[in-house]
């Protein structure tokens, strides 16, 4: 028997170590194993905790507490796990995984990520000896063309041809560079596969270095995740032992050395000219292109960069064949796709599906629709740099050209849920206050223009909006989209054209009516009582902190708007209904 508890940082955000400390003493003296794993994607269940079986899972808990631990080892140690029926995970929620098509994370929450003979057990490194052995560079781009894999890092672009670009290119020395540096809010798929898989992306990065004739590669990585750091630290030493990384790997003429660059966080580091700006030492800015980075790149040498999920589908690719891969997905984009599910969803985490599905699939077949019973509102694709889907265009398929058809773009594959009680201006507004943030400032359109934007969404959401701010943000817009140097820039305006496009209506209700539809925004929002409802139970004239309240026992109870300061904790409080957003 194994236990084997989730310890991807979700897991161990949710209380995983506490679990894992609590088992360890009690299963002293047996020979019950206790082991680690990564992110299974279930972020909405952690603390998980899976009981293994000769290889077989027998069982799978769920938000299990420290607590629980004496129970679980008991069970274990007589080999009765009915006691542990009311910690199982349920039909309904088994539904998460069940309709997923797993590549990039087909290793994820199930192997130790800190353990190489996992990895190795699992087919680990088969697809690096298979291109050594029986390969060349040519066969291997051709077979990664024959796939349809296409940069997974947001543009979409085919990955056999940045590689072929990189291997003609002049020169001898070329470098392979892995986009780690995930900055969109509500993104974490490259985290959760380098924290679950290092050694899947290291054997990607190989075949790819193997590919373009880099001696030479390096994975750039935000500092913010410190766990996927130290596991990837682990896996090049180990994999360096044993032979699969440095000179002469597994024995050919191949050799190859993997570092890692922990970035500092900026946004704009993800674009590729300007992560080669930072590697170098540099303010991480973007360069003019062309040249390319194929042709000019980290030291004006010939470089490539992918990102982290591009790589992970490589060595899949290898051992199945192109063809397979391709078999998935849609005409235009095939194989599988990872996303980020988060907001008002009730089953948050990471999902991989066949492209292909619909944003409708997604969201209420994998993630169960929106949580409290709200309605669901629109959907947030491909972070800052993406646009807002509204309900009536839920069953959009799901590949690159549908997607850019609605003004959104797949991106990275952050799919944030909104529901209700979001306010669409004030989405907008999030969203520009972030790029305005992120901008490095080297073009005018993007420095200044997106602060401008920023100041009339403000102004709007703060009741303060004016007739004409709607043809001026559509200006600003396309004004920033056209004169921007880089990606930031050109898909900053995404967020604020979708949300007027889709929901004019909320704009026009802030500016002419000074009323927030979704009684988000505060400085719109004013509270009543509804005399019909209120029973004088006087509890939030008690959780008023500024005495706004007044009213009788049992009388109805009324708020003064002069005093009130728009907290909602009467609203939090009333257990009538009584209390109004309007």
């Amino acid at each position: 028997m194994k236990i084997v508890i989730g310890e991807g940082s979700c897991g161990i955000a949710a209380g995983a170590q506490k679990v894992y400390d609590a088992l360890a003493p009690l299963l002293n003296g047996t020979d019950i194993n206790l082991g680690i794993t990564g992110c299974i994607g279930m972020c909405f269940l952690e603390p998980i905790v899976d009981l293994y079986d000769k290889g077989l899972l027998l069982k799978r808990l769920v938000k299990v507490t420290p607590e629980q631990a004496g129970v679980i080892a008991e069970a274990v140690k007589a080999n009765d796990l009915t006691a542990l029926k009311a910690l199982e995970i349920t039909d309904e929620d088994k539904g998460f995984l069940d309709k997923q098509t797993r590549i990039a994370l087909r290793h994820c929450g199930v192997i130790d990520p800190e353990d190489l003979d996992d990895y190795l057990a699992a087919d680990g490194y088969k697809a690096l000896e298979k291109v050594l052995t029986a390969m060349t560079p040519e066969d291997v781009i051709e077979e990664i063309k024959t796939s349809g894999l296409a940069g997974r890092g947001g543009a979409g672009f085919p990955t056999w041809f940045k590689w072929n670009a990189a291997r003609n290119a002049a020169g001898d020395e070329k470098y392979l560079i892995c986009n780690a540096d995930e900055g969109d809010p509500g993104a974490f798929m490259d985290r959760a596969v380098i924290e679950s898989d290092p050694h899947q992306l290291i054997e990607g990065m190989l075949i790819a270095a193997y590919a373009i004739g880099a001696k030479e590669a390096f994975v750039y990585v935000r500092a913010e995740y410190p766990l996927a750091i130290v596991r990837l630290e682990k896996a090049i030493k180990d994999a360096t032992a044993k032979g699969y990384l440095g000179n002469n790997i597994l024995g050919t003429d191949f050799s190859c050395r993997l570092r890692i660059k922990a970035g500092a966080g900026a946004f704009v580091c993800g674009e590729e000219t300007a992560l080669i700006e930072s590697l170098e030492g540099s303010r991480g800015m973007p360069r003019l292109k062309p040249p390319f980075p194929a042709e000019k790149g980290y030291e004006n040498k010939p470089s490539n960069i992918n990102n982290v999920e591009t790589f992970a589908n490589v060595s899949w690719i290898i051992l199945n064949g192109g063809q397979a891969f391709a078999a998935m997905g849609t005409e235009t984009s095939k194989g599988t796709k990872v996303f980020a599910l988060t907001g008002k969803i009730k089953r948050g985490g990471l999902v991989e599906i066949p492209m292909g599905l619909t944003l409708r699939d997604v969201i209420f077949d994998i993630g169960g629709g929106i949580r409290g019973g709200k309605r669901f509102k629109a959907v947030q694709l491909g972070g800052p740099s993406g646009g807002c889907i509204p309900e009536a265009l839920l069953d959009t398929v799901i590949d690159y050209k549908a997607l850019s058809a609605t003004g959104a773009i797949m991106g990275s594959g952050g799919m944030v849920v909104m529901d209700e009680t979001t306010c669409m201006v004030n989405m907008a507004r999030f969203f520009l206050d972030f790029t305005t943030k992120e901008s490095c400032g080297k073009c005018v359109h993007c420095r200044i223009g997106t602060k401008r934007m920023f100041e009339i969404l403000t102004r709007i959401t703060e009741g303060e909006g004016r007739p004409g701010d709607i043809e001026l943000l559509e200006e600003l817009c396309e004004a920033i989209r056209s004169g921007a140097l880089c990606g930031l820039g050109q898909t900053a305006p995404n967020p604020v054209l979708t949300t007027i496009k889709y929901f004019r209506d909320e704009y026009e209700a802030h500016i002419n009516e000074k009323r927030c539809p979704a009684g988000e925004c505060a400085a719109l929002r004013t509270y009543v009582i509804n005399k019909d409802a209120c029973k004088g139970c006087t509890l939030c004239a008690k959780k008023c902190p500024v005495s706004a309240i007044s009213g009788e026992v049992k009388q109805p109870h009324a708020i003064d708007a002069a005093k009130c300061i728009k907290c909602g904790q009467c609203k939090t409080v009333c257990r009538f209904g009584a209390v109004e957003v309007r």
